[in-house]
This record gives structure tokens, sequence and C-alpha cells, in this order.
């Protein structure tokens, strides 16, 4: 069950989003500001995923280094499939491969082609902290893709301001709410001082004003 304190936030920021009306559906961000720790230091920086409970509003976009067999079974299971045969020629083209990379959330890929991935296009992939996840040839990665079509990830690098998405504006508030929870639960068991690190949290619309959470 979601804190009623969310809930409520999550209904103000409704309230205050739905004086203008807009064209488009809304997306619901969630604002980390951290205090009293040092993120220049490695050990401290938040790099999480977290499996919303109750979704993302709109699901993340999958892609697939595959060849054969999991090509096959997975065509209709990922949002966009990438060949082996493929690696180099974006390599060739790191502007294309560019807008691959921010165009989908998560990257899976068959093991032995790993190697090549990473030499080819981690300089792309790495910083972007969307390195694949590899998976054995003859995997079913359906569950993973169900998994990670409602994941999030939360990264911190030096900045102790950050931000990830919790929803969209036609979610049920205590759903939404509940989204929000999870992240804070992750973030207090993850920081060196739990809650003390937190200086506050606000969520957000696309077009809206802000509300503060704690």
């Amino acid at each position: 069950m979601a804190d009623k304190t969310i809930v409520e936030a999550v209904k103000k920021l409704k309230e205050s989003s739905a004086e203008r009306e807009r064209k488009f559906k809304q997306t619901v961000d969630l604002v980390v500001n951290l205090k009293n720790i040092d993120l220049n230091l490695p050990k401290n920086r938040i790099d999480e995923e977290i499996i919303l409970p109750k979704g993302r509003g709109s699901e993340a976009k999958i892609a697939l280094f595959a060849s054969s067999e999991l090509a096959l079974k997975s065509k209709d299971v990922v949002d966009f499939l990438i060949k082996p045969e493929e690696i180099d020629d974006y390599a060739d083209n790191k502007k294309a491969f560019k807008k691959i990379a921010d165009d989908y959330d998560y990257f899976i890929s068959e093991a032995p082609l790993m190697p090549t991935i990473g030499k080819t296009l981690g300089t792309v992939l790495g910083p972007r902290g969307k390195m694949p996840r590899p998976v054995p040839p003859a995997a079913d990665i359906s569950g993973i893709v169900q998994n990670l079509h409602n994941t999030i990830k939360i990264r911190s690098k030096t900045n102790t301001t950050f931000h990830t998405i919790v929803g969209n504006e036609e979610m049920a508030d205590e759903d939404i709410a509940e989204n929000v929870k999870a992240i804070i639960k992750r973030l207090e068991g993850v920081l060196e001082r739990g809650k003390m690190n937190i200086r506050s949290i606000f969520i957000k619309t696309t077009m809206g004003p802000s509300q503060k959470v704690m």
C-alpha cells in the first residue's frame, strides 16, 4: 500500500497540471536531491535498476543483438533487432548508432556477441549505462523482456540531483505513489546514510510544476 502522504502529493500534482489542457499524455518524473555525500567517490554513486510495481505507464523499449535461433524466436518479443553483420556497419556509423542507443532503454545480447559489441560499440553504450545483458544463444528472453518493460534506471553519476520516470498522468494516484515508494525504499537501502542522505524528493509532470514528496 502506498504512503498516504505520497498519494496526496500525486493528487496535488495532477490538480496543478490540469489547469492547462494539453494534447499529449504527460509523464510523471521523480526528482531526487541528495546531501552530505561525496559522489566523486564511485562507491557512493547511485546506479540502480528497479522494476516498478505498477509499471512505467509506457513500456521501456528493448533492443536485441542476436543471430539465428535467438533472433528468430525473439523478433516479435523485442522492439528492435540488430544482427551480427550489422554491428560493424554501426561501428562505422556511430552517429546512427548513437540515435539507436538514445531511442532504446535497454539492450540484450546473446553472450558470444558481447566481446565484439564491447570493442566496437562499447564507447557508445558504456557511458549511457546501456551495455547489453548477455544471454545464452538458445535462451527464452520473454521473461527478461517483460521485466525490462517495467524497469527504470536511476543513475546519479557525480550529480547530487537526478531524475527518473515513475508513470504518467493517466495512471491511478495510488499506483504512481506505489512506484515512488519503491524507488525511495531502494534509495534508502543503497545510500551510505539512508534517508539522511536525501535532501528532498519531488514529482513533476512533463510540462507542469513540481510537487514535493519529502
